[in-house]
């Protein structure tokens, strides 16, 4: 559907909650089609494709509100809408920080110009994702002592979605995405050890060839061959680039504005305090050419800007929309994001941590004795205390160098600790949203033998 189209889809929408006896509306239409095919022991396992439109309505009364959404753009589905929504509206339970943004609040940019979130060459055909899957399959299945490949997947996504509101907003732009991803499986019976590798990217030129993803997930699969139980007992952990995200979602989580204002965060108190190490920044940038969580203006038509979140490892300020902020006396940091069906609410998009001199291999090696982290496995996080574990697989470090690989461990801590003991390694890779290299965090509990 075309970017117009969509438009006219939300203003149609603002005028129905308009004569429905809203007070205020703000409006979503989103137009998606993704296509994604799965191989198994070289045959077509499955093929999907999914396309449609969804559109979503916000009304407001007061401080009340309600939202409703529907896949049937229709005239009378639309004018439906709006009836039920007023109708919900003025029952709903009343909230004095909720509210459009004023309009000299509205971000002057309307759209993604310059910020290429939708690749201009043609969609792929089902075939050349098939062709994709068979060749990452058949690279891990080339991989000795793979022993089979679990699954194999390609995948293209494109979507546009436009917002629109009573107080003069109106913008919109697309999306897309082509994935692919191997799981590779080692040994045999009760023996067998998995795991994967996977690459997605905005741009299908962009994207790394499928032989070198299937290669990487079997060769991941068979070093993890034979695993132990590691030792129990405290010692310096290494998380490995591709789950060290995880550690930072936790601290990104604790600063969103929703936990902050209910005060249930363990970061509640931490505004101007000390988060990470000196010299560590935390930058948000959703203005990054190419990076999927990139986006010109937020869900409620406020304009995106890079701010630092944690500078010199002081926490600088709040994830927040426009009610958290109302609530805590702050302005918005233009964090709200939003479905068809809910409401906006803050939440992060790029972020990338300071990186250090070091590469991974050289801080393993100062790291003597502990663990190298590549898998987790489950979680038990306490968000009001930042009492962390989690279940956890990867390598035994022994020396300052990998001896053997592990499983069936756990390893536990208190974020606000092990945030303040971390040391990055030099490896992120920058085409992710979460730029986070690997970090090397000491004196974790392991729970192994």
């Amino acid at each position: 559907m075309s970017a117009t189209r969509l438009a006219d889809l939300t203003e149609a929408l603002l005028a129905a909650a308009t004569k429905a006896g809203a007070g205020a509306a703000d409006a979503i239409a989103v137009d998606g089609a993704s296509v994604s095919v799965d191989v198994r022991q070289g045959r077509l396992e499955q093929a999907e494709r999914a396309e449609g439109i969804e559109i979503g309505l916000r009304v407001l009364i007061g401080g009340r509100q309600a939202c409703v959404s529907a896949s049937d753009i229709s005239a009378r589905t639309i004018a439906d809408m709006a009836e039920r929504a007023v109708a919900m509206a003025r029952e709903a339970p009343e909230d004095p920080w909720i509210g459009l943004a004023d309009p000299d609040q509205l971000s002057p940019r309307r759209d993604a110009a310059g910020l290429e979130l939708e690749d201009p060459a043609d969609d792929p055909a089902a075939s050349a994702l098939e062709a994709d899957a068979r060749e990452a399959e058949a690279a891990a299945l080339g991989v000795a002592g793979v022993a089979q490949v679990q699954s194999a997947s390609a995948s293209y996504s494109r979507r546009r979605v436009h917002i629109a509101a009573t107080n003069g907003f109106s913008g919109g732009y697309g999306r897309s995405s082509r994935a692919i991803s191997a799981v590779a499986i080692s040994g045999e019976g009760l023996s067998m050890e998995r795991d994967w590798a996977a690459e997605s990217r905005i741009f299908q030129a962009d994207l790394p060839g499928a032989a070198a993803i299937g290669c990487l997930a079997g060769e991941r699969a068979v070093e993890r061959a034979a695993p132990r139980r590691p030792k129990t007992g405290a010692f310096p952990v290494m998380i490995d680039e591709r789950v060290a995200g995880s550690l930072i979602g936790h601290l990104l989580s604790a600063i969103n504005g929703q936990a902050i204002a209910r005060g249930a965060s363990w970061l509640r108190d931490g505004m101007g305090t000390q988060v990470l190490p000196a010299g560590l920044d935390l930058i948000e940038d959703p203005l990054r050419a190419r990076i999927s969580g990139s986006r010109p203006f937020d869900a409620e038509g406020l304009a995106t800007a890079r701010r630092a979140i944690v500078e010199n490892g002081v926490l600088m300020g709040w994830t927040l929309d426009l009610a958290t902020g109302r609530k805590l006396g702050l302005p918005s940091t233009a964090n709200a994001s939003r479905g068809t069906s809910a409401p906006p609410s803050p939440g992060a998009g790029n972020v990338a941590l300071s990186q250090g001199p070091k590469s991974r291999d050289q801080l393993i090696a100062e790291m003597g004795t502990g663990l190298l982290i590549t898998s987790f496995i489950g979680a038990t996080i306490n968000p009001t205390t930042g009492d962390y574990s989690r279940g956890a697989a990867g390598f035994w470090v022994e020396n300052g160098q990998i001896a053997y690989p592990v499983n069936e461990c756990t390893v536990a801590g208190n974020l606000r600790e092990m945030l303040m003991r971390l040391t990055p390694a030099n490896d992120a890779r920058q085409h992710l949203s979460h730029v986070v290299p690997s970090l090397l965090i000491e004196g974790l509990t392991l729970a192994g033998q």
